[in-house]
């Protein structure tokens, strides 16, 4: 027994310790992409003639750059603009410059100056417009930076005077978008900014290429859409560019006339030829009316769609556009008095021959009577009519608008929209379904004016026949025969499209429920009642019981509610 306790005494304990194995990081691949700048001018050395050089541009502009990568790629174009000759190779230079200028990330205010530089000693007018092109696009990336701007405009005024009209163009772009707007400017940019814009984009009103009067017009819009209120002396030039030879000019000018009427719409103007005096906003409906008649679609669409928007128009010019007569020789009437009191100033007297006879004046010669500027007389009569489906829209389109804040006009101008139910075109019968439904509340329909309107469920498009359930949901209509009318021409449409179903019965609640009183005296009729004689039974089953029943159910919830 000692002798085994004595072993166990002397026996040797281990300690074993595991140490936890070092995880081994994994090696990290790095895959070193080619620099841009680098790759550019490796082609470009390449290059032994223009149009190689050309061909690598042209390559280049396909691949997108890293915002990292600008800077060098643009010192690059910037040192082979240098040395290049040949003005194709510097105009794609150019192009990219500004393309370059515009990538996220990157602040092109460290090119300005060599890109100003470059230009100063251009020859060439397109790589110039190209240049403006660029600046263009670094001043809208830095508007906010004063300093940049005002060096920027001050390029732009200096070339405004250059023989190229694409320069002339840019320049006006340039102004446009970068010109002072705001009265509160720096001290820094009264002496450069500071200038009349306006006066200056006027001057290019009367230039003798037609793109740059369009582009002088668009740069004063531009001005007004960055919040710079435009002179009123501006509407006699907006007036005039009216009547020019080219459809660009026309549309801008169009605009420009808009534009004015909204900011000054209670300023008088006077009437040329004429002593008397009229609202600028009246005087510009007229102008903008007589333009739903020029020669280019573009220019009678846009005149349009104008239309709608100039609801502070006086009633009576209002009304005029859905009438085309016109006075004999354009010109208002005036009284004995006003003739009287004429005579007087003038001095002058009669022949004696005649009783209350008027001064000796030149005859009128009937050629020099200018017949089309017929103002705002049946502008939208002409609109409707026109032969492009685009005006005929605008027209309705800005009928809509303008019924909806007159009551009277809306009235005046239902029959016209009836008509447009019948047009040719889908999306024409469409927009005056729209149209008519957005002003019911405003009008009531006669009965020659619904049975136009009903003859529209024979349509074979179910956009259509769904819209036109939609209208008479909420349509007024004025007797009994009318509403008798409209039953039977759903039962119609029930009976030709079966599909139809659901959009016909919420129809007829509808239309139930806003005429109670004249559903009331249908009722004998509509439930095939008889004062002595029992008739038999309806078919529940039959569609037209289905539709009396829900037509008069609707008529009858109504009438309960409204007599609590």
């Amino acid at each position: 027994m000692a002798a085994h306790l004595k072993k166990r005494v002397y026996e040797e304990f281990t300690k074993v310790v595991q140490q936890p194995l070092e995880e081994l990081q994994a090696k990290k691949l790095r895959l070193t992409k080619p620099s841009k700048s680098a790759a550019l001018h490796v082609d470009l050395c390449k290059a032994t003639s223009p149009a190689d050089a050309l061909q690598f541009l042209l390559q280049f502009a396909r691949k997108p750059v890293e915002a990292d990568s600008v800077e060098g790629v643009v010192r690059i174009l910037l040192e082979y603009y240098y040395k290049e000759n040949d003005s194709s190779v510097r105009l794609k230079i150019a192009s990219l410059l500004g393309l370059l200028s515009r990538t996220s990330g990157f602040c092109p205010d460290s090119i300005v100056d060599d890109v100003i530089n470059i230009l100063q000693n251009e020859k060439s007018h397109q790589v110039l417009a190209q240049l403006l092109d660029t600046l263009l696009e670094i001043g809208i990336k830095l508007q906010e930076n004063i300093p940049v701007r005002v060096r920027l405009l001050d390029v732009a005024y200096k070339h405004l005077s250059d023989t190229s009209h694409g320069v002339r163009n840019k320049c006006l772009q340039l102004i446009g978008c970068l010109g002072a707007v705001d009265k509160n400017t720096t001290k820094e940019s009264e002496n450069a900014a500071g200038k009349d814009v306006q006066k200056i984009i006027g001057d290019y009103f009367g230039d003798q290429d037609p793109r740059v009067r369009t582009a002088a017009i668009k740069a004063m819009l531009q001005l007004h859409e960055r919040g710079l209120k435009l002179q009123q002396a501006m509407y006699g030039q907006a007036c005039k560019l009216l009547s020019d030879d080219y459809e660009q000019v026309r549309s801008a000018a169009v605009q420009l006339t808009w534009v004015l009427s909204q900011i000054y719409p209670e300023s008088i103007v006077p009437i040329p030829s004429s002593n008397e005096e009229i609202r600028l906003v009246d005087d510009a409906f007229g102008k903008v009316c007589h333009m739903a008649s020029d020669g280019s679609w573009v220019v009678r669409v846009q005149a349009c769609k104008l239309l709608g928007s100039m609801q502070q128009v006086s009633p009576h010019f209002l009304e005029q556009t859905l009438d085309k007569k016109l006075m004999s020789d354009l010109r208002r009437k005036r009284t004995a008095h006003e003739r009287a009191k004429e005579l007087y100033s003038s001095g002058e007297f009669s022949s004696g021959r005649k009783w209350g006879d008027d001064t000796p004046k030149e005859e009128l010669d009937t050629g020099a009577v200018n017949l089309i500027e017929s103002g705002a007389c049946g502008a939208f009569v002409h609109g409707l009519e026109d032969e492009m489906y685009e005006v005929r829209i605008a027209a309705v389109e800005s009928l809509c608008l303008l019924a909806r804040s007159s009551r009277p006009f809306a009235e005046k101008c239902l029959d016209f929209l009836v008509d447009m139910f019948n047009d040719e075109i889908e999306e024409v019968r469409l927009q005056s379904i729209h149209t008519m439904r957005k002003i019911s509340d405003n009008i009531t329909l006669r009965e020659d004016q619904l049975d136009t309107v009903l003859a529209v469920l024979e349509d074979s498009s179910r956009d259509i026949r769904e819209a036109l359930h939609e209208l008479l949901c909420c349509t007024n209509v004025s007797t009994k025969e009318c509403i008798q009318l409209a039953l039977v021409e759903l039962l119609k449409n029930l009976s030709k499209y079966p599909t139809d179903r659901d959009s016909i019965w919420k129809c007829l609640k509808f239309l139930g429920s806003r005429h109670p009183t004249l559903v009331l005296s249908l009722v004998p009729e509509l439930l095939s009642t008889h004062p002595f004689f029992d008739t038999p039974e309806p078919d529940m089953d039959d569609p037209a019981c289905i539709l009396s029943a829900m037509f008069l159910g609707s008529a009858c919830f109504l009438w309960l509610y409204a007599t609590r």
